[in-house]
This record gives C-alpha cells, sequence and structure tokens, in this order.
C-alpha cells in the first residue's frame, strides 16, 4: 500500500487535484477552471467530458510535479458541488450538459410548490424544503421541459459521481449527496413518498446506489487510469458532499461544532446524533449513520468582496491583479477610514438570499462623504450579518460547543475579527488551506484502511485552529450595526416584494 491520498475537489468554478500524506500535510497542488455556459437567462451549465479532461489534467499535473509514483497512492476519492444534477445514460455518456446549482430555471416551479403547500408537505420528510438548485427541483423541471432526454437517461448523478463514475466504471453514490433531496430525514435512505409529494416519483429510477462515505466505491480503470496518470486499480472512495468534507477538513466532526465556510455560498453547518426539522436549516445526512448536517445556507458570502474588486475597484482578481495581490488594497483602504464612523449598510444578496421574497443587494446610507473604505467595511459587514443570521437559527435549535471558521473571509484578521466580535464567541481559523480536499482524501484513507475511521483520520490529520477572541468593544458596536442592519431588511422586503409583483 502507498503512503500517499489524492482529493479532488471538482467546485463550481475551479477543480483541484492535492496530494497528501497520512499526517494531512499537503504535498502538492494542480487547480484549473471549469468554464460554465448560460445557454438562457437563469440557466447555468457545464459541460461533463470538458469537467472530465479538466480533472484528468490537473490529477495528472499533480501527480507529475511531485515526483510521486502512482503505486504510491494508497486512495482516490471525490467531492464536489453539491445539488444541480447531472444525467448519463446506461454507458455513463451524458444526455445533456450538467446543470449546477447556481442555475434558478425552477425558481417558478418551486414558487408554485411553496404556493400549494407542496413544500411545507416536504419537510417533515426529507427534513428541508426545495430550492431551485435542488436535485428534485431540476428533475422536476426537466420532467416538465426535457421529456426526450428524461427518456434516455439512465442515472442523475451528483457532480462529485459523475467524476467518479468515469474513474471506476461505478454507477454510485453516497449518503451526504442522497440526501439532497430524496431520502427520509429518520430513515436516512432513499424514499418515494418524497418525490411522490411533488409528482415526479418515476424519477425514481434515476437513482444510483448508495455507497457509505468511507468504503470502497470502485477501482480506477485502465482507461481511466491512462488519462488521469494513475496507477490501474487505485481504489476510489465513495466520498462526500463539499461541505461534508470541508467541515471534515476543517477538524470539525462531532455534534455541536460549528462550521463556517464563507466563499460563494454563506454555509453554516453543525453536526447533531438526532434529526431536528426546521425550515431555517437543511437536515441532511452525515458521512456517520445515525448522524446529521445541519445547513443554514444562502449565495450571500465572500464573493461580494470579489465583486467589489472587480466591478467598483478595477481590480481583475482573476488574473492575480497587476501586483498579483488582487485584494491588497482592502487593508489600505480599510486603514484609511479605521477612526471615521459611518453607518453605512450593504445588502450582500447580489446572487441570492435567505429570505423568501427575491431580495438584492443595496448599499443603504451611502453619502458623498462615504471613502471606498467605508463601502468595504460595510461589504465585509453584510457578509459577517448574513453569516449571522443563519448561525443564530442553528443556536436557537442545537447546543453549539465552538466555531471554526474557513473559505475567502478567513484569509483576512480584520474579517475574521468581525465575525468573533459579530457571533460574540471565539472563532476558531483552520489552518488547512484546501479543506475540501483534505476531507475527502481523509475518507479515502478511511476506505482504504490508512485510518480506523473518522476520530482516527481527524487525530491523524488534525492541525489546532488559531483562535480569533471577540473584543468587548468590537461586540458592542457589531451588534448596534447588526440591529441596524436587520432594520433594514425588514424594511426593504416590502420593496422587494413589490418589485417581485411588477415583474
Amino acid at each position: 500500500m502507498g503512503r500517499y491520498l489524492l482529493g479532488v475537489d471538482a467546485g463550481s468554478t475551479v477543480t483541484k487535484a492535492v496530494l497528501f500524506d497520512e499526517t494531512g500535510g499537503q504535498i502538492g497542488q494542480a487547480a484549473r477552471r471549469v468554464p460554465h455556459s448560460y445557454p438562457r437567462p437563469h440557466h447555468v451549465e457545464r459541460d461533463q467530458d470538458e469537467l472530465w479532461e479538466v480533472t484528468c489534467s490537473v490529477i495528472r499535473e499533480v501527480v507529475a510535479t511531485t515526483g510521486v509514483r502512482a503505486g504510491d497512492i494508497a486512495g482516490v476519492a471525490v467531492t464536489s458541488h453539491g445539488d444541480g444534477i447531472y444525467l448519463v445514460d446506461e454507458r455513463g455518456r451524458p444526455t445533456r450538459p450538467g446543470i449546477l446549482s447556481l442555475d434558478t430555471r425552477a425558481a417558478e416551479l418551486v414558487a408554485d410548490w411553496e404556493r400549494t403547500g407542496r413544500s411545507d408537505t416536504a419537510l417533515p420528510l426529507s427534513g428541508q424544503k426545495p430550492w431551485p438548485g435542488s436535485p428534485v427541483s431540476v428533475l422536476a423541471w426537466l420532467l416538465r421541459n426535457e421529456p426526450d432526454v428524461v427518456a434516455r437517461t439512465a442515472y442523475a448523478l451528483p457532480g462529485k459521481d459523475v467524476v467518479k463514475q468515469r474513474l471506476t466504471g461505478v454507477f454510485s453514490t453516497d449518503p451526504t449527496e442522497s440526501s439532497l433531496s430524496f431520502t427520509n430525514v429518520y430513515s436516512q435512505e432513499y424514499d418515494r413518498e418524497t418525490l411522490r409529494v411533488f409528482g415526479v416519483e418515476e424519477l425514481f429510477r434515476l437513482l444510483p446506489e448508495v455507497i457509505p462515505s468511507g468504503e470502497v466505491a470502485g477501482e480506477v480503470t485502465v482507461a481511466a487510469a491512462e488519462r488521469c496518470g494513475l496507477r490501474p486499480g487505485t481504489p476510489v472512495a465513495s466520498g462526500a458532499h463539499d461541505v461534508d468534507c470541508g467541515a471534515i477538513g476543517m477538524g470539525t466532526v462531532l455534534p455541536g461544532q460549528l462550521a463556517i465556510i464563507a466563499g460563494t455560498f454563506s454555509i453554516n453547518e453543525v453536526i447533531s446524533d438526532a434529526a431536528r426539522v426546521d425550515e431555517r436549516w437543511n437536515a441532511r445526512n452525515f458521512v456517520v449513520p445515525g448522524q446529521w448536517m445541519n445547513m443554514s445556507l444562502s449565495p450571500s458570502s465572500a464573493a461580494n468582496l470579489e465583486w467589489f474588486a472587480t466591478r467598483l475597484a478595477a481590480h481583475d482578481v482573476r488574473a492575480g491583479g497587476a501586483t498579483g495581490r488582487p485584494f491588497g488594497f482592502v487593508e489600505e483602504d480599510l486603514r484609511a477610514i479605521e477612526s471615521s464612523p459611518s453607518d453605512l449598510v450593504y445588502l450582500p444578496f447580489l446572487y441570492g438570499s435567505p429570505y423568501p421574497v427575491d431580495a438584492s443587494a443595496a448599499f443603504v446610507g451611502l453619502r458623498g462623504w462615504h471613502e471606498r473604505g467605508h463601502m468595504l467595511r460595510a461589504v465585509m459587514e453584510g457578509v459577517v450579518f448574513n453569516h449571522r443570521h443563519h448561525v443564530d437559527a442553528l443556536r436557537d435549535g442545537f447546543d453549539v460547543t465552538d466555531i471554526r471558521l474557513t473559505g475567502g473571509a478567513a484569509n483576512s484578521t480584520r474579517w475574521v475579527q468581525m465575525f468573533a466580535d459579530a457571533l460574540a464567541a471565539p472563532v476558531g481559523v483552520s489552518t488547512v488551506r484546501e479543506a475540501g480536499a483534505l476531507g475527502s482524501a481523509m475518507l479515502a484513507g478511511i476506505a482504504v484502511g490508512v485510518y480506523a475511521d473518522l476520530p482516527d483520520a481527524t487525530a491523524a490529520t488534525g492541525a489546532e485552529p488559531v483562535i480569533c477572541e471577540p473584543e468587548p468593544g468590537g461586540v458592542a458596536r457589531q451588534e448596534e450595526n447588526y440591529r441596524r442592519y436587520r432594520r433594514v431588511v425588514e424594511r426593504m422586503t416590502a420593496v422587494w416584494a413589490e418589485f417581485e409583483e411588477t415583474r
């Protein structure tokens, strides 16, 4: 058996292959962007063949650049963005492009389910209400609008499982992904009744076999090995949804530990030993049977800063900026206005919100005397406050013992301090840069016997987080600012609803 573990993280924008040793030390990494296509408004798709080509290229690159022999890689696991759906035929060939979780074509369908009470009926069954990017929402839309595609489809797979199938030839998923739409929240197994609520029971035939996350789902085929530079027969673990892998990589694997991932989505999640259903969070399967990952989330997090830097500050964040530090201006701008008070409020809803209306982003209270730094501070606070909205819900439902943070916001000490002050609690910053890939590699290690179980894997790879303590003055200031933010949201709700009516 080899000494290395390979984690592949096929995110919604970038696909990464990261090689780790048994202690969780990162040996090497390769990454490439996978373009989206927008064939129609609200449609966000991805070419499945291109996803596979990019995956092969990053695996080949990381193996070649590290000098690690393919035979020394003990196991592989894939994780990817959750929700959305990828359709394939019985040979694994795409029957249409993949649909990402950013896709909102099913919004009207979901709104109809909400109006007719179907979403309320589904909540106690599946532990969650559907949203436009949910697999069941997308599949129902396809059944209505592309029935010929559905008819020639054999499997509806999550993103990671499309890649895994091409590696192994096996059609399967894992418990975390199966619970995105199709399982009973209490049994944690597939449930026809959930599909029957939405009138799409016939789609049950598309659901793949469920294999536990920390078990071997298949082996790298000869054909895949030739494309990826791996050894034929290398074990491939079943793997898990990326938010679960991110939590595992951060070391948040015990009930009560709360993980915050501040990236494109505002992801806030806590593990529990019992199912608790509430419309404020999704109660989904964790990788450990009999445990649940309770997620309160919205597409409203650190991507707001990227938007600000690109659109309002003229920095090319994708190219790295002129200095190679695309966000280097942030600290300078914030320092310049540090002693300048401001009641400027930013609503971080560029791509969506946690509210039932079609909320949009806005600066409220903007004046001619405001500098760019004031706007930056408001953007960062708005992101923190949206996370607090979700964290408060989880704190209301679960006994939260400690909080850990990763994602883009964790790269700024000032932003981390805002989180600690706004949550009035210590925040541990994960020192793992590729938490999702590490969590995936840890599941591969469990599958091939490098680790006995998840606690063993965590003990072997864990790095202590850097703790940021809340500051009394900052807590009081952020509490006042959060109350102002909440008042603005409450008053804007009627405006957003009026805009919906006039469209």
